[in-house]
């Protein structure tokens, strides 16, 4: 792992291993996984389901802590040792999770009122807020239905709220858990270019994990393929088409070449 200094990487997994207990036994769920993520990319992990994608986003949140082996092996998030939940990171899954009782903007406003610094100055400076928060929603063209409740609006809409949720505390790591899995193909492609479009204005540093290999080629600068469980880092290459990428991109050579490299990585992993 290379010293912290102005090149280091922003995040880093350096020989991380985590096993769960399962009926009196130990069930490894990721083994030596190592990868690192420079400040302000885009980075994609994939592969086949139960492979652990999801246990390296809990790791890099901190609601996970990973196994110590003599040799030893780390979590680092923006120079510091991942030792517990961490207040620079958000976080979106493919349920939205939106609280049906709060309108749009107070689903939005809500990490505010429960993570440090703001937590505490909430009151105070309500309306600061509010202001970044419709800020937000506007970007995502979601100006007009601020005051709905969670079951007044589709799906897509909803996947853009809990985007603006996650970034409204300015997080610098976006997590990601499969955030547009459960819509139908035409709201996933357009939500892949209102999430491109959010990153390049503010070039936060993004993980997410997907099965959708087209979504990872169209966001990501880097994908990492994990094989099956315990899961390891098997491939890593990067997503080089020039920014900003359109759907017209997918049908494109390049485009084409890394999605069917990827996909061919992930089948030889499981045989």
């Amino acid at each position: 792992m290379r010293p912290d200094g102005e090149n280091a990487p922003f995040v880093v997994l350096d020989r991380v291993r985590v096993a769960y207990p399962h009926d009196g036994q130990e069930t490894v769920a990721v083994e030596e996984v190592s990868l690192e993520v420079a400040r302000g990319q885009f980075v994609a992990i994939t592969g086949p389901s139960g492979c652990g994608k999801t246990t390296i986003l809990k790791l890099l949140a901190g609601l996970l802590l990973p196994a110590v082996p003599s040799g030893g092996a780390s979590v680092i998030v923006g120079g510091r040792p991942v030792a517990g939940p961490q207040k620079n990171v958000g976080m979106a899954f493919q349920n939205p999770i939106l609280l049906p009782w709060r309108r749009t903007l107070e689903n939005v406003l809500l990490p505010l009122e429960i993570v440090e610094p703001h937590k505490h100055r909430f009151r105070a400076r309500r309306g600061e807020y509010a202001a970044q928060a419709r800020e937000l929603l506007a970007s995502v063209g979601m100006a007009e239905l601020e005051t709905r409740f969670p079951w007044q609006i589709s799906g897509g809409q909803q996947q853009r709220v809990s985007l603006c949720r996650a970034l409204i505390h300015q997080p610098e790591l976006l997590l990601l858990d499969e955030p547009f899995g459960a819509l139908d193909a035409f709201t996933r492609e357009e939500l892949w270019q209102v999430l491109q479009d959010l990153w390049l204005r503010r070039k936060f540093t993004v993980v997410l994990v997907t099965h959708d290999l087209r979504e990872a080629v169209f966001l990501a600068d880097t994908i990492y393929v994990m094989s099956p469980r315990p899961g390891r880092i098997v491939y890593r290459t990067a997503s080089d088409l020039p920014r900003p990428r359109t759907l017209e991109d997918t049908f494109s050579p390049r485009f084409t070449d890394i999605y069917h490299e990827v996909r061919r990585r992930i089948g030889e992993g499981r045989t």
